[in-house]
């Protein structure tokens, strides 16, 4: 190249367009994702967005928070008095406060919104939030699943039109593990072949096909039977004090979490039992919010164990942490003490994950029902997960041969990155 064309090209770059860092995609470092689920709505007043206090006994009619709030490792954020483990916690933690959408009156129709980022409607079902990781990051180990659920299926948080190969395989009992995946005694590796084998069709179903997609299913769950994947779900071999420190059984799933990430699982959801300690759960009207404390207390436990148990074993960074919930609760009582639903302003929360925490994100306004500062839709909160663990949030996924972005719209919360 002589000296005139070199400076015509030169001239050339210098004239494109460069990205401001606005512009630039987001990409996050993270491994894997841990959702605790808490179904039934957590009430946001009474443990992430704390304000002045109310009165459901005395006077029902003074709207606020139940309990007080206590200060946190993060400065200027406050948190409920019940989360007194987690408050020293929230340097690791951010508080979204500025969720919303607008879907109150059904839990599970807010629970597919939380987990999908869309309504359900139409002919298109549409695929969770782990089917989606799932599917795109695959498992860190293959000899693990890629997705797991350590409670009760549904179709909220199922694969969609992804298919069946990216379910999640699920539990209900943290010490027996997943059903079905133990060979019976008197099977050994080489009778489970004869009987894979046997299993197969005779003519291979149509590429695509619902059969196709059942059998590849049925295969993967054949491959992971066995001592090697069952090894993960016996707590024992975990040291007493740690088992203790996670506390009572929703910290026990928490724990498998921990082993389940440290196996190579991708992405696992563990949801607090509905009708935990309280009766009702976290759907608090009523009388149910009267013990609503032993599950804050329970979550506090568990949260800031899980926190710990990562940062010890140095995967905190790699695993982002979600407290999840369908919608949050408005700050007026009802008539006997509890309190309704509200979606137009609640909190999720995010810890760890190699995310620039810093214990709150957004504000609402006096009584954590209108956002001030800062809206995060559930499209946004799903890309900012997706991008935390380095995937693109406009990802085209395809339903047939109809492309549909990974999320509707979402946008990652943008200060959350370094």
């Amino acid at each position: 190249m002589n000296r005139r064309d070199f400076l015509v090209a030169s001239t050339a770059l210098t004239a494109l367009p460069t990205l401001t860092r606005a512009e630039a995609p987001i990409r996050g470092t993270a491994e894997h994702v841990i959702l605790l689920w808490l179904g039934g709505g957590m009430g946001q007043a009474d443990t992430f967005d704390p304000k002045a206090k109310g009165d459901n006994v005395a006077n029902p009619k003074k709207t606020g928070s139940l309990y007080n709030s206590i200060p946190t490792a993060a400065a200027g954020v406050r948190v409920c008095e019940h989360l007194a483990k987690t408050s020293d916690r929230m340097d690791r933690a951010t508080a979204v406060r500025t969720v919303h959408h607008k879907v109150i009156d059904e839990h599970a129709f807010a629970t597919n919104m939380v987990h999908t980022g869309r309504m359900v409607g139409g002919t298109v079902t549409y695929p969770s939030i782990g089917s989606i990781v799932a599917h795109q990051r695959g498992a860190a180990d293959p000899t693990v699943p890629a997705y797991m659920l350590i409670g009760y299926p549904n179709v909220s948080r199922g694969p969609g039109f992804l298919g069946a190969k990216y379910s999640p395989v699920y539990l209900t009992d943290t010490e027996s593990g997943p059903i079905g995946f133990a060979r019976p005694a008197d099977v050994d590796a080489d009778r489970a072949a004869v009987r894979a084998k046997l299993l197969q069709a005779a003519t291979p179903p149509v590429a695509g096909s619902v059969v196709a997609d059942y059998q590849a299913a049925q295969v993967e769950a054949l491959r992971l039977a066995g001592p090697q994947f069952m090894k993960h779900f016996d707590l024992k071999n975990e040291p007493s004090k740690l088992r203790e420190s996670y506390g009572g059984e929703f910290g026990q799933r928490c724990l498998l979490a921990r082993r389940l990430v440290q196996a190579g699982v991708r992405f696992i959801e563990v949801s607090h039992n509905l009708n935990f300690l309280n009766g009702t759960g976290w759907d608090v009207h009523n009388e149910g919010i009267q013990n609503q404390h032993l599950l804050i207390r329970e979550l506090d436990t568990a949260f800031a164990a899980l926190i710990d148990d990562l940062q010890a074993k140095k995967m905190l960074d790699k695993t982002l942490i979600v407290i999840g919930t369908e919608f949050g609760r408005p700050p007026e009582f009802d008539g006997r003490g509890g309190r309704g639903h509200q979606g137009t302003a609640f909190s999720l929360v995010l810890a760890g994950g190699g995310l620039k925490h810093r214990g709150a994100y957004g504000s609402t306004d006096d009584l954590s029902k209108t956002i001030v500062k800062d809206p995060v839709s559930m499209p946004d909160f799903l890309a900012t997960i997706l991008a935390a663990v380095n995937v693109d949030p406009g990802k085209e996924l395809f339903d047939g041969s109809r492309p549909v972005p990974a999320t509707d719209g979402g946008t990652p919360v943008r200060a959350l990155f370094a």
